[in-house]
């Protein structure tokens, strides 16, 4: 992708999308206006910022500029406006994973669709650990989607090099800056001697029909873990689904069963051990994976059905311009974009 003109004028802010870096980042929806294309726009208030902020704001925009991947979040332009940093990136119209999972999939994705996703995370977690570097906060919202399917890595202000006084080092145990809302995302080892109940307690696994009793499918299930971090229990019994199709409505939300390959994959990625924990790069040759049959940009839009893209809201005709943008917002009301972490 080519860079954008680092001109505020070249950009009409539409709408917000989100907030962020306690409250000093603003996330515009905003339209290129030499190509009429819609792109993300982070406003960061340096004037507010102190500079422990803006040494960890430097710190993102130069990996930003290291990285050059199709499963990472471009950067298009970085330039100051006036007292505030302006990132721009690519407008993602599916939203991030957790909208996905908040606003369309409660009941849980298809076990395809997550493979795809996975995957691409997974490509660009082995590019980032080929360059150096790691990512500690690999979460849902996190994971965006562009109209044609293709997943994006975001959040690179959470990524850390590995080089140490020009040594790479095989671990890393200090603890992030502003990691308040990432903990349940970060390594047993990081949080070692913090959060006993993560190091102690009951290892997480997929909730489907093999891995909860039955005696517990009465139970009522709760909304809330999209992007928490935690499995929380199922409810009222239904109908069995392979392949991690969600139940019916009227069934619970784990009356489904997911692949043999699937319950591997993610007992490998929690090992608590992390020397017995596979690299990005070994993960990708997993079984797993062996369902992937086509390109996510003809897989994923379908597999994401009824969802619309939210730039299929967008009208066509330039006369039409307001009742297109109306449209857009309307669009963007269903998805809970308040917290995008771009």
């Amino acid at each position: 992708m080519g860079s954008f003109l680092p001109d505020s004028s070249a950009y009409e802010l539409l709408t917000i999308i989100g907030r962020g870096l306690e409250d000093l980042m603003t996330v515009n929806l905003a339209r290129y206006r030499p190509t009429g294309e819609h792109v993300a726009i982070r406003r960061i208030d340096l004037e507010s910022c102190t500079n422990e902020m803006v040494n960890y704001l430097q710190a993102e925009l130069h990996v930003s500029k290291l990285f050059h991947h199709s499963s990472i979040l471009p950067y298009r332009s970085i330039f100051i406006a006036e007292n505030e940093l302006w990132v721009i990136s690519p407008f993602m119209a599916y939203g991030s994973a957790r909208d996905l999972i908040s606003s369309h999939f409660t009941d849980g994705m298809n076990e395809l669709a997550i493979a795809y996703i996975l995957l691409g995370m997974l490509k660009a977690l082995d590019y980032i650990h080929h360059m150096g570097y790691v990512h500690r906060s690999v979460k849902a919202s996190h994971v965006l989607i562009s109209v044609d399917g293709q997943v994006c890595m975001s959040g690179l202000r959470s990524i850390i090099s590995l080089i140490r006084h020009g040594q790479r080092a095989r671990v890393v145990h200090d603890f992030p800056q502003y990691s308040i809302k990432v903990l349940p995302w970060l390594s047993p080892e990081v949080l070692q001697q913090m959060l006993l109940e993560k190091l102690n307690g009951t290892v997480p696994c997929l909730l489907d029909t093999t891995t909860i009793p039955p005696e517990e499918l009465t139970m009522k299930p709760s909304r809330s873990g999209a992007d928490s971090g935690i499995c929380e229990g199922p409810s009222t019994g239904g109908a069995h689904h392979s392949n991690g199709e969600p139940s019916s409505s009227g069934s619970h939300p784990y009356s489904r069963t997911f692949s043999p390959h699937f319950h591997a994959f993610v007992e490998l990625c929690l090992q608590r051990d992390p020397e017995k924990r596979p690299s990005a790069s070994a993960l990708i040759g997993h079984s797993f994976f062996k369902q992937i049959k086509r390109r996510p940009s003809e897989a994923l839009p379908e597999l994401f059905r009824p969802v619309t893209p939210i730039t299929g809201f967008e009208s066509t005709q330039p006369q039409d311009a307001a009742s297109g943008l109306a449209s857009l917002e309307s669009g963007l009301s269903h998805m809970d974009v308040d917290d995008w972490d771009f």
